[in-house]
């Protein structure tokens, strides 16, 4: 990945957003050519030069300080993921440029996966990889078995698979909330090989994730809802819920759950009761 560009292009993204009227700016009397705040007026806002800003926007700012990056923060009116993605990209990372290990689910979190029979599970890996499931959670999605490891990813099944992806009757949200994490994480790891292989290749094969990565949306995996239109339960509205494992900030535990009493509820318990009898079925004894 390209620390720079990301940088240069993060900037512009959340410039473009702002407008000048809606931060007490009066406006420069040019022309504008794009939307959004210009450099000058950012630089004034955050209470720096307009060159010093323009070689931060250029990834030529070698050790800028908390104070510029929090300045800058505020002026663009960053939330919480957004400032640590600035940061990330504004430092040049010290990490080795190699392959991280991969990544191992501990047993008892595996345990903890298959004790919760009534709710869709999974363990969320760095690039969205989806490291574990619980049998509802492969009811709900796919039989991540019988997949190759490395398209156990959300991000190819959702972006790159149309029956996959058509699970998510707002798929684009559903891309968005993808791509903003593939953001963040690619500001993390910014050497990671299997990251920018990912990258490349939904580039390559997918309009949506085109689009979605232009906009650079930069979120952690967080608390939402998503209908999911299942071909056996039907379309279920189900809350999302991701927590991450203490001893490894790279794995996040998601769950799915639907509103107790609820129609949604009751097609869970449907899909739930159909998991057990197809299970039992393909049991040899």
């Amino acid at each position: 990945m390209d620390r720079n560009a990301d940088l240069a292009e993060f900037l512009r993204s959340r410039r473009a957003r702002l407008r000048p009227e809606e931060l007490g700016l009066r406006p420069l009397p040019t022309r504008r050519r794009v939307p959004g705040l210009r450099r000058e007026e950012l630089a004034q806002l955050a209470g720096v030069s307009v060159d010093y800003y323009v070689r931060l926007e250029q990834g030529r700012g070698a050790h800028v300080s908390d104070a510029v990056l929090d300045a800058v923060a505020n002026a663009l009116r960053l939330a919480d993921d957004e400032r640590a993605h600035l940061r990330n990209l504004a430092r040049p990372s010290r990490a080795p440029r190699r392959p991280a290990p991969p990544q191992r689910v501990r047993p008892q979190l595996r345990q903890l996966l298959n004790a919760m029979t009534d709710v869709p599970a999974f363990v969320v890996g760095r690039r969205t990889d989806v490291l574990a499931w619980n049998p509802l959670g492969a009811a709900l999605i796919t039989d991540f078995r019988a997949l190759p490891p490395r398209e156990r990813n959300f991000a190819r099944l959702i972006l790159l698979d149309e029956h996959l992806g058509a699970l998510f009757p707002e798929r684009r949200r559903k891309g968005r909330d993808i791509v903003a994490f593939l953001q963040l994480d690619a500001g993390r790891h910014p050497h990671d090989p299997l990251l920018a292989e990912l990258v490349g290749e939904l580039t390559l094969h997918s309009e949506l994730f085109r689009q979605l990565w232009s906009e650079r949306p930069v979120a952690d995996k967080s608390h939402a809802s998503y209908t999911v239109n299942h071909p056996i339960a039907g379309a279920m509205l189900l809350a999302q819920e991701a927590l991450r494992a203490p001893d490894d900030p790279d794995q996040t535990l998601v769950t799915y759950t639907a509103e107790p009493g609820s129609p949604s509820a009751a097609s869970l318990r449907l899909l739930a009761s159909w998991q057990s009898t197809t299970e039992k079925e393909s049991t040899p004894w």
